[in-house]
């Protein structure tokens, strides 16, 4: 990328990925495929971002894993090309769904399991039981708030968004 402010976005993208616990490449790649106004293949991309044809690659198969890229073709062209999704609510909901299935999910199975092996044991301190019951509890709570939020409309989810706080005057015993 030629404009600085698009180099400077990219670069940040890679950092945030970082922070995020995804790879600063995989980042990057995604940042350049969002900003792109057409499909670039694997070539043109390491060419772009200065990165091993290796780490592309893979960066590619992750962010189709997350469905937030798609492999596409381009007529006349034998190379496989990609596209990212540019649609931000979509992007957001991917992502998010994709994250649930694989730190969430694995967590409350876990818990759950825990839990149920703790029950009634008496070699194993009340507040360890308690404690690891609780953020079964807890997290299995988030995740069915989440499951409920997902299946509302986007438009929903876009007028809560910008509702923030002031969707509590919508519920009962809180102040305006």
């Amino acid at each position: 990328m030629d404009i600085p402010e698009a180099r400077a976005f990219i670069l940040h993208w890679g950092e945030m990925g970082s922070e995020w616990g995804v790879n600063r490449s995989v980042a990057q790649v995604h940042a350049l495929l969002y900003l792109s106004d057409r499909p670039r293949h694997a070539e043109d991309i390491c060419e772009k971002l200065g990165l091993a044809r290796s780490n592309v690659s893979n960066g590619l198969k992750e962010l189709q894993s997350y469905n937030i890229v798609r492999r596409v073709h381009v007529e006349g062209d034998r190379r496989d090309h990609f596209t990212a999704d540019t649609d931000l609510w979509d992007m957001l909901l991917k992502i998010a769904a994709e994250r649930k299935r694989r730190e969430i999910d694995p967590t409350v199975q876990l818990l759950g399991e825990l839990t149920e092996s703790l029950a009634g044991r008496k070699d194993v301190p009340e507040h360890i039981r308690q404690r690891i019951g609780r953020m079964h509890e807890f997290i299995s709570t988030l995740a069915d708030w989440y499951a409920d939020v997902r299946r509302l409309p986007k438009t929903t989810l876009v007028t809560l968004m910008k509702l923030g706080s002031k969707v509590t005057r919508l519920l009962p015993g809180t102040k305006s």
